[in-house]
Parts: structure tokens; sequence; C-alpha cells
């Protein structure tokens, strides 16, 4: 595949968003391959509370909310001071979906001081030129995190990640600050198979305004 990454129009900033285990990170790093772009990684195997959070979300959920979120800040801040470089760049998250996590997994009490904590951060993240959106249900989910056989994941619960995939629809249901591109990827394989992710990908570089919903799953007959 060929294409023209330096024509005015084309995405040089690119968020892949979508709940655990629906392939975001893989997928980023096999677009920025294809582009030659730079990756911004969550890189959630560094922050310290993550498997006890999946073990006991009540006890480890504050913490770990606040580890990512000063860890994106950093990784945000990195990316203003680079900008004077004009790089191009894919990340594997928003920051505004940090926001999604909170709400979910926090109390009143601690997330009003996430709020606190978030607000004094005054954080300044670019707009992508395109966020692409991985949606899958939730026993597709479970089957692929199960497979790809991470150990602190495997706690993770079936209504644990349908709060998330519902969070997930709403949130992207309202977002309209960047284009959007929606993808089913329930019956497709974004890291295996060569022929989904060049279809998905020639599909991708024609998006350039609004929102666009990408569906290859089989028509029913």
């Amino acid at each position: 595949m060929q294409f023209d990454t330096n024509h005015p129009d084309f995405p040089h900033y690119i968020a892949v968003e979508g709940p655990i285990g629906v392939g975001k990170t893989t997928f980023t790093k096999r677009l920025a391959t294809t582009f030659n772009y730079e990756t911004v990684l969550e890189k959630p195997e560094t922050n310290p509370f993550l498997d006890r959070f999946y073990q006991n979300r009540r006890q480890a959920a504050l913490p770990t909310q606040l580890f990512f979120l000063f860890e994106r800040s950093r990784q945000i801040q990195e990316m203003r001071q680079g900008d004077m470089f004009e790089p191009v760049r894919i990340a594997d998250f928003l920051l505004e979906k940090d926001r999604l996590f909170a709400e979910i997994n926090l109390d009143h009490d601690e997330l009003a001081l996430y709020n606190n904590v978030y607000n004094h951060l005054a954080i300044d993240a670019p707009t992508p030129d395109l966020v692409i959106y991985l949606q899958a249900p939730v026993p597709v989910l479970m089957d692929r995190i199960q497979q790809r056989g991470i150990a602190a994941e495997q706690y993770i619960e079936k209504a644990y990640l349908a709060q998330l995939v519902d969070a997930y629809t709403n949130f992207f249901h309202y977002y309209d600050a960047a284009p959007l591109l929606i993808v089913n990827a329930a019956e497709i394989d974004l890291v295996n198979s060569d022929a989904d992710y060049e279809a998905l990908v020639a599909y991708l570089s024609k998006v350039k305004r609004a929102r666009h919903y990408y569906n290859p799953t089989p028509l029913m007959v």
C-alpha cells in the first residue's frame, strides 16, 4: 500500500481507542509501521497498581487511576514540547477516556479528588486529526483477553467489561472534537489478517471529516 503521508489532508496525529481486549495497541503499532509514524503508547505494564486493581478494583482504583493520569499528562507534555519539529504520531489513547475510567471505578470522594488533580494539571492535549474507535461486544473481548494470556487480565469480569463497553459507546455517541472512524472489529482480525488490516487502512486513508462507520461484517440474508 502506498500513501502520501506528506499531503496536508492526511492525518498526522491519529488516536486509536476502544475497550480492553479490542486490539488497539497492536493495531496502533501496525499503523505506525505502515505510515512510518512515531507511537505514543499507554504501556499499562508500567503501572505498579494495575495487577492489584484487576484483583480488587475497589481497593486499588484510586492509585491506579492517578498513576495513569500523571503518566498520560507527562506524555502529552512531551508531545507538546516536540511540536516544533512537526512530528507525525499515532497514540493508543485519548486523554478524555481517562475520566471515563475514573467515573466507573472511583467512589464519590475519590472522583472529587481525581477531578481536583486533573484540573490542577491543566493538561493542554492536542486534538487528533483522526480518531479510530474499535468496538466489539463483551464475549469477543473476553475471548481475546483470554487468548492473549496476560495473567493480570484474567481477573477481568464480564460485568466490568460491559460497563466499559457502555461507557465507550456513550462517549463516542457525543464525540465531535475530531473526525471519527467507528470500526466494528468483532469479526475482523487486525492483528493477524493482512487482508482485514489492509482493507481498513485503505478506508481510513479516505476519511477527512465528520464521522464514518466501517462495518465489514457479512450482511444477513
